[in-house]
């Protein structure tokens, strides 16, 4: 992905130009929006590895891979799926609060499916359930893709009122009952190993690569961040900006499907009450600590995979060290406003102008 810099990066790398390559890339570096992100989650990585020094291990057991870096890319995976749709509605000035609810409805469509079948642990009854539920998700995004492209209303509402019946909906779909079902082809969604490694891992990033491809390689990215940027002078410009509302909404729909079977496969249940509760934060926040603006506009892939994987690497760390229950959100709150402060635009002017008073006194005292 290229690399995304602020003016105010451009115009201290311009400036160091002349300061040696030392002092170039270090301009370079303050000025990507993935340092602060990716710097944080080292820092996580060291806090856990004094905790405890085989943290990083990993153990091969029958020919499958083990240990707590495979558990959290693995538990990162339904919050990277919903980021990636997250990534791109948020890139054309919009938010989706409702992929949370989608991904109830897709495990309480899924296995009310697979149990109401006269052959319920067969692959053709996971398969058919798997994309019935899919289906339903996109239906739901084009829906929330109306009401904001069609309709005009502002996404923070049009998407709330789908997060405030969503839930009713999966309820009503499973009968206000917890949906048991048994079947193991479900179930290796979450729980199932592709070439040593889980298969939910795997298909969290064969859909990061593909989304990375079609926004990065072909003309939707530019376009999408056409309609981010200036909504109206897209439109003018030729740009069909109701396609490309419609297209984003309906992908998040999608990833919120994705996400919401993967959920319901790592229990093989449907729980209309808890099943993707608040993911739709995690989403947010991987976005936002990622580099993607609130804004609209240039929107970063790589940032939303760092992102996610901050967000679970820290509440794995929650639990290594012992943090008491009840201190979880606060602890996980302060380590997420400290990354985003440091990632303001504010906090990156004044390390600049740290940094080049540094340079102008190196530079005298030559």
């Amino acid at each position: 992905m290229p690399e995304t810099l602020t003016p105010e990066r451009q115009e201290a790398t311009a400036s160091h130009a002349g300061a040696g390559p030392a002092a170039r890339l270090a301009a370079r570096l303050s000025g990507s929006t993935l340092v602060w992100p990716v710097l944080a989650l080292a820092a996580l990585v060291v806090v856990n590895l004094v905790v405890h020094p085989d943290f990083l291990s990993v153990r091969v057991q029958d020919g499958d891979l083990y240990g707590n870096v495979i558990d959290i890319l693995r538990n990162a995976a339904p919050v990277l799926l919903i980021g990636l749709g997250m990534t791109l509605v948020i890139a054309t000035r919009g938010i989706d609060l409702s992929v949370g609810a989608v991904a109830a409805i897709a495990g309480a469509v899924a296995c009310v499916s697979i149990t109401g079948s006269s052959h319920e642990s067969a692959l053709s009854t996971a398969v058919v359930a798997s994309s019935l539920a899919l289906a339903t998700c996109i239906a739901l995004g084009l829906w929330n893709g109306f009401l904001v492209a069609v309709l005009g209303i502002q996404p923070i509402i049009a998407t709330l009122v789908l997060m405030t019946a969503g839930r009713g909906i999966a309820m009503l779909i499973t009968g206000g009952q917890i949906t048991l079902v048994h079947n193991t082809h479900f179930d290796f969604l979450s729980s199932g190993f592709v070439l040593a490694l889980p298969f939910a891992i795997l298909l969290a990033l064969a859909l990061f690569a593909i989304t990375g491809l079609l926004a990065r390689r072909t003309a939707l990215g530019m376009l999408i961040e056409a309609v981010g940027i200036n909504p109206e002078a897209s439109r003018l410009a030729g740009v069909r900006a109701r396609t490309i509302l419609w297209t984003v909404y309906a992908f998040s729909g999608l990833c919120a499907g994705l996400a919401g079977l993967m959920i319901s496969a790592n229990t093989s249940a449907a729980d209309a009450n808890n099943n993707g509760l608040w993911i739709e934060l995690d989403a947010i926040l991987a976005v936002v600590i990622g580099g993607t603006s609130l804004a609209g506009g240039r929107f970063s892939l790589v940032g939303t995979l760092v992102g996610a994987l901050f967000i679970q690497t820290l509440k794995t760390t929650i639990n290594v060290i012992g943090i008491p229950s009840e201190m979880n959100y606060l602890f996980k709150a302060i380590a997420v406003v400290a990354v985003c402060l440091l990632q303001s635009p504010k906090a990156r002017a004044l390390l600049t102008v740290r940094r080049r008073a540094r340079v102008g006194t190196k530079a005298v005292a030559a």
